[in-house]
């Protein structure tokens, strides 16, 4: 199966998205066929921080029907931040949306994990994955909400992470885990520069790695887009 990716947003996410999808996809024995379009970050932190749902969605749906035009049979946002306005846009694509929200809260249960502390953008923290979460309460810095988005929003646009951006991510899972989380979600696709090759001292789980193991079976014909 073609999958489409919507990157940019940032590209360092586009970049992680890349090399673990394909990698993913010839672990089942299959070639990757994958075609990328470009978003601009600036402009959905702009949207997201507005709750500007159907304008984001609107710039989604260009970029949706190059994806369709190219060959594309299904789509998918690399950013869980970039999910804020997911239904806005579903209802204007041309192709099956496979969001990396609507696994995570199966994957969490399927593990026993019912509290699970919650890393990435200030309105993905804020809401608890937009209120999608329905077997499993989200443990969440409230008072630390605007630090933590605007680190992470430097971080993702900027592509890189600095010692101390990571020294506050990893305070703040800590503190998560010492308010009942029983791991931490990196549920913002740029925290991979902050975590990888490191570790934080509590159990992480990584949602990229939920969404391109979904991906992954889609793109290899190891599952049907309606079990998805």
């Amino acid at each position: 199966m073609h999958i489409g990716l919507i990157g940019g947003i940032g590209v360092a996410a586009t970049v992680v998205y890349y090399q673990r999808l394909t990698k993913a996809i010839a672990a089942f024995g299959a070639k990757p066929e994958l075609t990328i379009v470009h978003a601009d970050v600036q402009t959905l932190i702009h949207n997201n921080n507005a709750n500007k749902k159907a304008a984001q969605a609107a710039i989604y749906a260009p970029l949706l029907d190059r994806l369709q035009a190219a060959g594309a049979d299904c789509a998918a946002i690399t950013s869980l931040g970039g999910h804020f306005c997911f239904e806005e846009t579903k209802a204007l694509s041309p192709l099956p949306l496979v969001s990396a929200i609507a696994p995570l809260d199966q994957y969490f249960a399927a593990r026993g994990i019912r509290h699970i502390g919650i890393l990435g953008t200030r309105s993905v923290m804020a809401t608890g994955f937009f209120g999608q979460l329905a077997q499993t309460k989200p443990v969440i810095l409230r008072d630390d909400l605007q630090e933590l988005g605007l680190s992470y929003q430097e971080m993702a646009v900027a592509g890189r992470c600095t010692g101390s951006q990571r020294r506050e991510f990893f305070d703040a899972g800590a503190r998560m885990m010492k308010a009942g989380a029983e791991a931490v979600v990196l549920a913002g696709t740029d925290l991979n520069l902050a975590f990888d090759g490191y570790n934080p001292g509590f159990p992480v789980i990584d949602a990229l790695d939920v969404h391109v193991d979904l991906l992954a079976r889609l793109g290899a014909g190891d599952l049907a887009l309606d079990a998805a």
